[in-house]
């Protein structure tokens, strides 16, 4: 092959038959992870990238540095105090991965280090330290590495008096290890080792055998995931089983884990709830009787919890969204959404005092951060917007007085919050409605006119992409791009209604409304087809394949990060990771109605012969959620079928997973790469 010779795969024509329709594959046989000839074509593919790149493997550097210059290396979150300890992160400069510490009582006691992922993940390509949880007496951690990046956590037991790390190993969990109160009893969840759903909860009994681990609880149904946790106030364990639909709680006295969990309220088809506790009550979130934004609904604890027993406690609101609910020992605070803005209410128990946080900008992001004690006045959390870094602040409940803990540090010199502007604009969809987008650029950026733009979308599972600050963004808005949010329909950005809008048999209208979005920034002036770019990743990479097939002429360039792409197939594929767990979000395709609608969409069968705009397309080899087959096949019938000479490039990393490389560093490298790849088609290196 031919230094810039583009690989191209050989057709294995594949006959898929479904509800009497036959689909060809040729390119099926790229599933084969350990087949010699898969891995050849792949390594031809990162060949063949590199050498297109290779040009701008300097300014990837120079960005790099840029990049990396903006990031306080010796950084720390603000400590927060859980049961008598003050817990902290830290970075050290020049080093990769966090050191997890804790001080007693006050946090200017010495220092107690728990975990230095530094010294941890030597040996290993890839390393991730999660779910540590403490023990009630404050003497054993219980905390889970990932070496794999399949998101299969392997829990283990350090001794924080005397740094001894013990033999217990559980294999292929979530990560989270929930006590008991007694400080020797452990739950944890267990994943189906195929599909990697999270099935089964396990007892552990610290100190014996893995292997005489007692099964609590196994999710049978195969649309649902499992997984276990603690109140706040500490006197619970609870399992939930969750679904995109429905929900269902089980509960347990955390001083008496050798007894049964009993079942909060059983699962009913579309009743979605979650639970908090308070003194004598659990406080629901709910979805029922059509609360399409939820409300908040009470039970007594010691009585029948079903929820033909709960009462109101606060109403459903046509135009807000109920997020959340935080309890404190004399208030509760509740996240809520409204014309897409977050906005945090705080409310005393006695109900002699009720209030929001003041937040004035036109577009931010805000949002309750982590509150673990109870018996507190004060609210901690953050504050944002795409032209001011992040703040976070202790707000005394009491006195409505706060105090800035920490604001994210911009290194480098360079950065003033003055210098940038941040605006929400609004596109009218086919349909008649308003797509909101949030909009940042550098204040000498002329709007009058027409820039390079880089619009970047989710759109899925009701996840709302908030405006928030990104050190790493300035460089694109250095250079004179204006970078902007769509806040399309799949997401909850304008409550759930507009997450309803956007998946099963309304998926199309994620992608109608990205591309309404392009048309108007296009119609106004913001940018022109030369100049405008997208981006998304997962299922935010399905809505770039979307696009790529219904509108190419409107993009410049596209990336499409670890990109859902074959949709029909791996939907019908439930050996697959997650993809049962999938139907109430995409449909279930074994229906023919659902079948027909996601073969209509699917980027991979959709691929045909026409211009296509400059793709980056990227991935992981070992990826657990978007398998790496579904982009290699992809770029396969592109290379086959597209009819310009625009670049198509596929860059797979054979160590990573979904969320690419693990180090703090190593991941920017990545976002260099994108970079490099817009501004060297937009003229811009330099």
């Amino acid at each position: 092959m031919g230094d810039n010779t583009a690989p191209i795969a050989a057709k294995k024509p594949q006959e898929l038959i479904k509800h009497d329709d036959i689909r060809i594959d040729n390119y099926y046989w790229l599933n084969e992870r350990d087949n010699e000839e898969v891995l050849a074509y792949l390594q031809e593919e990162r060949t063949y990238y590199k050498n297109l790149t290779a040009h701008t493997e300097d300014f990837q550097k120079t960005l790099f540095e840029e990049i990396k210059a903006r990031i306080k290396e010796d950084d720390a979150s603000v400590p927060y105090k859980q049961n008598g300890y003050w817990y902290n992160t830290r970075y050290e400069k020049g080093k990769e991965y966090p050191i997890y510490s804790r001080s007693k009582e006050t946090q200017q006691a010495p220092e107690e280090v728990m975990f230095n992922c530094n010294i941890l993940s030597e040996g290993h390509e890839y390393f991730n330290l999660g779910g540590i949880a403490i023990s009630p007496n404050n003497e054993i951690a219980a905390y889970a590495v990932d070496t794999v990046s399949r998101r299969q956590y392997v829990i283990q037991f350090k001794n924080l008096s005397t740094g001894e790390m013990y033999s217990d190993k559980i294999e292929n969990t979530t990560g989270g290890a929930v006590w008991a109160n007694d400080n020797k009893t452990v739950f944890y969840t267990k994943k189906d080792p195929t599909t990697l759903r999270a099935d089964k909860i396990y007892k552990h009994t610290f100190g014996t055998g893995v292997e005489e681990d007692t099964l609590v609880y196994h999710e049978k149904d195969e649309t649902f995931g499992t997984t276990v946790y603690k109140t706040k106030s500490k006197k619970y364990i609870i399992i939930a089983s969750y679904s995109t639909l429905t929900s269902e709680y089980q509960i347990l006295n955390a001083n008496t884990p050798e007894e049964p969990f009993q079942l909060f309220s059983k699962r009913k088809r579309g009743l979605e709830y979650d639970i908090a506790h308070y003194k004598d009550n659990f406080y629901i979130r709910t979805n029922k009787d059509k609360a399409v934004n939820f409300k908040m609904m009470i039970v007594s604890e010691g009585g029948n919890t079903d929820n033909e027993y709960w009462k109101e406690f606060i109403p459903h609101r046509k135009e807000v969204l109920l997020e959340d609910i935080d309890i404190f020992k004399d208030y509760y605070v509740l996240s809520e959404r409204e014309k897409g803005l977050n906005k945090v209410k705080i409310i005393r128990w006695d109900g002699t005092k009720s209030y929001y946080l003041p937040f004035e900008s036109e577009t931010y992001t805000a949002g309750v951060s982590h509150n673990p004690e109870f018996d507190t006045n004060l609210l901690r959390y953050s504050y944002n917007s795409m032209t001011t870094p992040n703040s976070v602040i202790d707000f005394n409940m009491d006195t409505q007085e706060k105090e800035i803990k920490k604001e994210q540090e911009v290194l480098g010199g360079k950065f003033k919050k003055e210098n940038y502007r941040s605006k929400r604009i609004w596109a009218t969809a086919a349909d008649g409605e308003q797509i909101p987008m949030s909009l940042v650029y550098h204040k000498d950026t002329n709007l009058e006119t027409t820039n390079p733009v880089l619009q970047y979308a989710y759109g899925s599972y009701g996840y709302t992409i908030d405006p928030y600050f990104s050190t790493i963004r300035l460089s694109l808005l250095d250079r004179g791009f204006i970078y902007i949010i769509s806040h399309v329909r799949g997401g909850q950005y304008l409550g759930r209604n507009w997450y309803e809008d956007g998946k099963l048999l309304k998926k199309k209208n994620t992608f109608t409304d990205f591309i309404d979005c392009s048309r108007f920034l296009i119609d106004q002036g913001y940018t022109t087809k030369n100049q405008l770019y997208a981006s998304g990743g997962s299922a935010g990479g399905l809505l770039m394949g979307a696009i790529a097939n219904m509108a190419p002429e409107l993009y410049h360039g596209i990336i499409a990060s670890v990109p859902f792409v074959d949709v029909v197939t791996t939907m019908l594929d439930d050996s697959i990771p997650l993809t049962t767990g999938e139907y109430d979000e995409w449909g279930n395709p074994n229906e023919s109605a659902y079948y027909s609608y996601m073969k209509s969409y699917s980027p991979y069968d959709n691929v045909h012969s026409q211009d296509y705009p400059n793709m980056l397309v990227i991935t992981g080899l070992h990826d657990s959620q978007v398998q790496y087959w579904e982009p290699a096949k992809w770029i396969a019938k592109l290379r086959d079928l597209k009819t310009d000479k625009n670049l198509l490039l596929f860059d797979i990393n054979m160590d990573a997973g979904h969320g690419g490389a693990s180090g703090r560093f190593e991941s920017l490298k990545e976002v260099a790469k994108e970079y490099a790849f817009l501004l060297d088609l937009s003229g811009k290196i330099q």
